[in-house]
């Protein structure tokens, strides 16, 4: 209600309006404020004057809205309507509510009679203070303009929700507050003053009172006064005039001032009117709504940039003090550095002080001896003594002369500090657009459980990384030529698998992968080194693309692990899949990755876990093996089950070939797939378990496992054939 309280002020004295009229702009004034700021304009400008030069203007033509004409305010401040001249431009003031005002030309005459009554000068002009429109007004003046009943009863309703407490309309003095309204009397009363003008007995005993609240709304829903026709006060408005768009009564059809319009019933229209303003108004909610939310979502960044402010400022210091920390630490460091040779050229130079003190001692003394023996004169004692010390001497004089003079050691450091790069990179540091417009793809992550080599083809296989949040439009595999040469593309595309065929056997490649997009192309992955075949039907998968390896280290072996994909739901998953489990007390069947059609491949599983003597199962199966019975139960597994003390080899439920020796915790069980000689072998802590397992096996088998009673075990793979199998096949 408060907001709607600037609605309801005329702009020219900036107070609820009183007897408010509407202007053919659509504004609204105050009768008494439209007097005020009227203006005058000379006789040529008079309707009168136009009419008696032939123009021909009916004085009602201001009513047609589509004729108005508005002039830009640099031209003249106020525009004309129904083909009017213009009026003089006036100098404008500022009303209350900050709109200007167009004050009258010349004071008005002192009159007696009402703002709507009092005779109106002549040939005067009115300019709406809020669009500035302007206006020269006919004979009838300011009564031309209809009376807006609507706004008054809108004003006269704000005013009253205004009023803190309804007042008893029968209290002498000081009126007290109403605790009751007689709708039939229309009278608010206090408790006394009820009792005694209002007695609940006699006729008034069937009044219906009712509370002051209730009875304020009764009063604004009872029927309003009739409003009357601005040209026949006498007559109430009857119809409503489409074309003039204003109320009409039956006299202004009769006189013709409407006879050729479209008239429609004022009801009618009455309540058109009000839907085309609740839809209206409807969308205007929908738009506030809107803006409230709008609010609601800046407030909210407003408080987000704070925060985030902060948490990045804080993010800086951090990485600052890193930095400087950093630098410290190097600058620790380098002193070290800066000391210990500090104190190995002293500790040089202060050898080489001591060892020449102590030389110049030595050869001090012999100065001294040698003096004395010249002195000597027994000329055959001195003869005796004077070849020793002359070789004495020149030896001693040899020792000085062989760089025993020259300091061993500069006073200079031979260390220099080159701080360039690190200060143009300090100068450099500045942020970088985490948030690009359009960045380039992540680097792809090769899968190395789906990249193998078979024979001479490779194929590889890469996804993009998980937290990836930028799509990539392509891919390309570059491989070198096996000879550690340059890398050339050798496929492009969507695809995130390939093969490659046509390799040369017994070869060593690189193969490397990169993600690429409208913006660019990613960093490339990292290599992954393959190997292929000698010729014969191994085959390999590679091992690591950290680093090279030894690659004849990777012949004949193969790295895969468990896949929860194919796995029955109660296998429990760890170690990267390479760990299994089953809590059940039935049998779960668990497949390796990774399908074997050709060449010779053996892997393990340690027991880590084994109690109350249950009997897992051991081997390979199709992929469409049965996955919730023990492995070997159904024709599409092959399998060695064992428990604590005795195993048994197992097909299509087919018991065979029981052998003594189970398993405990920390048991190896080692599985043999020769394909190539169509057999499967069984060990058990690197001792063969009975005797070849199964043989004619031919096909794609996976490796196997089936576990129940929290049997756990772990997966070990790339293992090379045992030495005492590949010496015996070697000698079959």
């Amino acid at each position: 209600m408060e907001e709607m309280e600037e609605e309801l002020k005329c702009p020219v004295c900036g107070s609820f309006y009183r007897e408010p009229i509407i202007l053919p702009c659509s504004h609204n004034l105050c009768q008494a404020c439209a007097r005020n700021i009227l203006v005058q304009t000379p006789e040529s400008e008079s309707p009168q004057s136009r009419r008696a030069s032939g123009s021909g203007v009916s004085d009602y033509d201001y009513l047609d809205l589509d004729k108005m004409s508005l002039y830009s305010e640099a031209d003249s401040g106020y525009g004309s309507y129904g083909g009017f001249a213009s009026a003089p431009t006036t100098p404008c003031q500022k009303s209350p509510n900050g709109v200007r005002v167009f004050p009258p030309a010349m004071p008005p005459p002192p009159t007696h009679l009402s703002p709507a009554l009092a005779p109106v000068p002549r040939n005067s002009c009115i300019t709406c203070p809020q669009c500035h429109r302007s206006l020269i007004l006919d004979d009838r003046g300011l009564r031309g303009f209809p009376k807006n009943r609507v706004l008054e009863g809108v004003i006269d309703r704000y005013q009253q929700s205004k009023a803190a407490a309804l007042k008893c309309q029968l209290c002498e003095k000081a009126p007290k507050e109403a605790t009751v309204m007689c709708e039939q009397c229309d009278v608010f009363y206090c408790d006394p003053c009820r009792l005694r003008c209002h007695p609940p007995r006699g006729p008034l005993a069937k009044h219906r009172l009712v509370p002051p609240a209730q009875g304020r709304v009764s009063r604004r829903l009872s029927p309003r006064k009739v409003s009357t026709c601005t040209d026949h006060e006498l007559e109430n408005h009857s119809m409503y005039c489409v074309q003039c768009k204003m109320p009409v009564c039956y006299q202004c059809l009769e006189e013709g001032k409407h006879s050729s319009h479209e008239v429609k019933a004022l009801g009618a229209m009455w309540k058109l009117h009000k839907s085309q303003l609740s839809q209206a108004l409807n969308g205007l909610s929908d738009r506030a709504k809107e803006a409230k939310e709008f609010l609601v979502q800046l407030r909210t960044m407003v408080q987000q940039i704070q925060e985030n402010s902060v948490e990045f400022e804080a993010c800086l210091v951090a990485q600052c003090d890193a930095l400087i920390d950093a630098l410290n630490r190097r600058k620790a460091q380098l002193l070290a550095r800066v000391n210990k040779e500090h104190e190995h050229k002293l500790k040089v130079v202060r050898d080489q002080i001591s060892h020449c003190t102590v030389k110049l001692r030595q050869t001090t003394g012999l100065m001294e001896y040698c003096l004395e023996v010249i002195k000597e004169n027994d000329p055959s004692g001195f003869l005796q003594i004077s070849d020793a010390l002359i070789r004495r001497v020149h030896l001693t004089e040899d020792q000085w002369g062989k760089g025993t003079l020259t300091p061993r050691m500069t006073t200079d450091f031979d260390l220099s500090l080159d701080n360039s790069p690190l200060l143009q990179s300090i100068h450099q540091l500045d942020f970088v657009q985490v948030k690009a417009s359009s960045p380039v793809p992540a680097t792809p992550i090769l899968q190395l459980e789906e990249c193998c080599t078979h024979n001479n083809s490779a194929t590889l296989s890469w996804k993009q990384p998980p937290l990836s949040t930028v799509a990539a439009e392509g891919y390309i595999l570059e491989l070198d030529d096996g000879s550690g040469g340059q890398f050339r593309e050798v496929y492009v595309g969507k695809e995130t698998m390939c093969t490659v065929d046509g390799l040369h056997f017994n070869s060593t490649y690189n193969a490397r992968v990169k993600a690429f997009n409208k913006t660019g192309v990613s960093p490339y992955s990292k290599t992954l080194v393959l190997q292929t075949s000698e010729g014969c039907n191994f085959e390999t998968q590679s091992a690591s693309y950290s680093q090279l390896v030894d690659i004849k280290k990777l012949l004949a072996v193969a790295w895969f692990a468990f896949d929860p994909g194919s796995a029955h739901s109660d296998i429990i998953f760890s170690n990267d899949n390479l760990t299994v489990t089953c809590s059940s007390y039935d049998d779960r069947v668990v497949l390796g990755k990774t399908g074997f059609s050709k060449g010779v491949h053996y892997w393990e599983l340690t027991i880590d876990r084994y109690d109350n003597h249950p009997d897992p199962a051991f081997g390979v199966a199709r992929i469409d093996v049965m996955k919730d019975v023990m492995l070997g139960k159904d024709d599409k597994a092959w399998a060695m089950y064992v428990d604590n003390n005795r195993s048994w080899f197992m097909h299509n439920n087919s018991h065979t070939n029981r052998t003594e020796g189970g398993i405990t915790k920390g048991a190896t069980i080692g599985v043999l797939l020769d394909l190539n000689r169509k057999t499967l072998t069984f060990f058990i802590n690197n001792e063969q378990q009975g005797p070849i397992a199964f043989e004619n096996v031919e096909g794609l088998f996976f490796p196997a496992v089936s576990l129940n009673r929290n049997v756990q075990v772990t997966l070990h793979t790339g293992l090379p054939v045992p030495d005492f199998y590949s010496s015996r096949a070697s000698i079959a």
